[in-house]
């Protein structure tokens, strides 16, 4: 017979964390998310309006039609600056930040690790690798409108996933610790061979290398269009088994006992987070930190409970995402920075404050 105990920690989405506490605390976590709504909307608004070009707000609400103005006396160049240029992007970076930070925290939660990162089992590496490959050979051709790097980065990025799901997998069982090991072992070996590729790609290496550091600067309507439905389908695989993270937060045994059915769970949550993953990454490149840091920082402030965590760490990820990337294009405008090194730079003392206050992880202990 489950402790009432064990119940009662089960239902609150950790361990240790009371359910009447947490009842208690929900005010707070709607709260947390109605700021993070309105935080992400002020930041794409400065985010479309500043560039090389600034474009008054005045001239930019009555471009998005927030007020009413004649269209004919809007300047046409900032108008097509405005929709066809930075808004795709700031949507684009929106959807990739979203993606990362749902997908970190659900893998974190699946091997109760707080080094878990969306790349963890070899997802990037293998984007990387189909990426490349596209760029050093030059392959041209067209996929529902997408180019051929993004379409090889995301059908590799899948491939991957597959691959190591299959090496972990042991009858119908599949180990996390043994995905976990299986998902180093590829990611590295992928990784020596990107590695490889690029010490050959003679003129081609500036294309690849910023590629590899991530960034927006390709971002149009249909790249946003594309990765729109794949965003939707991950999003509600890691949404609907919200409670089923919490529960597997208490390991797999214990989620069995409390009806978990918890292969299948696996499986779906494993396949919505790599799916957001692959996405991001084929439309964006390997940008790292977001699905780490977005996480921990969210749970500090709501707790453990993935039923408001998960929506808390997306919107929080597309802020910083889209803060990222406006960052990236204007700090040295008109030359465009990686969005990968404003993350890395922006995560790494985060990451380094985490870990010299362990205390900050004892949702994992």
């Amino acid at each position: 017979m489950i402790k009432p105990q064990i119940r009662a920690e089960a239902s609150s989405g950790g361990r240790g964390v009371p359910f009447v506490a947490l009842e208690q605390k929900r005010w707070r976590v709607r709260l947390l998310i109605l700021l993070l709504v309105l935080l992400l909307l002020v930041t794409a608004a400065v985010a479309v309006r500043v560039g090389a070009v600034s474009v008054p707000v005045a001239d930019l609400l009555r471009i998005l039609g927030v007020v009413p103005g004649s269209p004919s006396t809007l300047d046409p160049v900032k108008k097509a600056i405005i929709l066809e240029l930075r808004l795709p992007r700031v949507v684009l970076a929106a959807l990739v930040g979203a993606s990362l930070a749902m997908a970190g925290a659900a893998f974190q939660a699946l091997f109760r690790n707080p080094m878990a990162d969306p790349y963890v089992i070899g997802v990037s590496s293998g984007a990387s690798l189909g990426a490349t490959v596209a760029m050093l050979l030059a392959v041209d051709f067209r996929f529902l409108g997408v180019g051929s790097v993004p379409v090889l980065a995301f059908a590799a990025a899948l491939g991957t996933v597959f691959l190591v799901y299959q090496l972990a997998k042991t009858g119908s069982v599949v180990s996390i610790f043994t995905l976990l090991l299986a998902g180093i072992a590829v990611g590295s070996f992928l990784s020596a061979i990107v590695s490889l590729l690029v010490y050959f790609s003679g003129e081609r290496l500036h294309q690849v290398v910023f590629w590899l550091m991530g960034g927006f600067g390709g971002a149009n309507w249909l790249y946003v269009r594309t990765a729109l439905p794949y965003f939707v389908l991950g999003t509600g695989m890691i949404a609907f088994y919200a409670r089923e993270l919490n529960l597997l937060l208490l390991g797999e045994e214990t989620a069995g006992y409390l009806g978990v059915e918890v292969e299948r769970a696996k499986k779906l949550l494993l396949t919505g987070a790599s799916l957001l993953t692959a996405t991001a990454v084929s439309t964006s490149g390997v940008i790292g930190f977001v699905g780490l840091i977005v996480p921990h920082a969210v749970r500090m402030v709501a707790g453990p409970d993935h039923r408001f965590l998960i929506p808390a760490s997306a919107l929080a990820g597309a802020t910083l995402m889209v803060a990222a990337d406006a960052l990236a294009r204007t700090v040295l405008a008109p030359t465009e920075l990686p969005v990968g090194l404003i993350t890395a730079l922006a995560g790494g003392p985060f990451f380094l404050y985490v870990l010299r206050n362990r205390r900050k992880m004892k949702f994992f202990s």
